[in-house]
């Protein structure tokens, strides 16, 4: 079992009290082993990593909201700015974008988690801090979609999917044959 402070009862859910809460924090104690990984990475290995790992929530999210791309769009268009090919203001807008997607997800918590996981993907291009925000607005999206009484095993499965496909990139990075935008190199 997971020690956690699950925000995730009927009372918190339909209050409505904030909208961003998630079920983990940075510190909590589950968290930890994949957090000194992604500290651990460079930058592209994050990049990688965040990209791939981020269209399982465009598709929770597209459930509810199939007509709102602005999460995929991020997405995309971060994948576009990794290469270089296009700057950051641009990247930052759709960004920004995906966020608010979230925010207009009103009562569907599974869905604004969701997309602010992929705002989180596709902000890790800017700063590789942004990578745990994909996990933990990613684990409370799985956990809000699942049913209640499978939180704990939601969480450490994904946890560890998590976790084995960042030492996947960690192991690969290198062997990915791609262009990278030069300030991806740097740090």
């Amino acid at each position: 079992m997971i020690a956690f402070e699950l925000i995730y009862d009927s009372a918190n859910i339909c209050g409505g009290e904030n909208l961003k809460k998630l079920i983990l924090s940075k510190g909590s104690d589950c968290i930890q082993p994949l957090k000194e990984l992604i500290e651990q990475q460079k930058h592209r290995t994050l990049v990688a990593w965040a990209l791939e790992s981020a269209p399982q929530f465009l598709d929770i999210f597209e459930q509810k909201y199939f007509w709102d791309q602005r999460p995929r769009q991020a997405l995309e268009i971060a994948a576009v700015w990794a290469r270089g090919e296009i700057k950051m203001p641009e990247a930052k807008k759709a960004i920004h974008a995906a966020h608010n997607a979230a925010t207009a997800a009103e009562g569907e918590y599974a869905a604004q988690a969701a997309a602010r996981a992929v705002g989180h993907a596709a902000a890790t291009v800017h700063v590789p801090t942004h990578a745990i925000g994909l996990v933990l607005y990613g684990l409370t999206a799985f956990v809000y979609a699942s049913d209640p009484g499978q939180a704990d095993q939601v969480v450490e499965g994904e946890l560890q999917r998590f976790y084995q496909r960042l030492v996947y990139w960690q192991d690969n990075i290198d062997k990915l044959e791609t262009t990278w935008a030069p300030f991806l190199f740097r740090g």
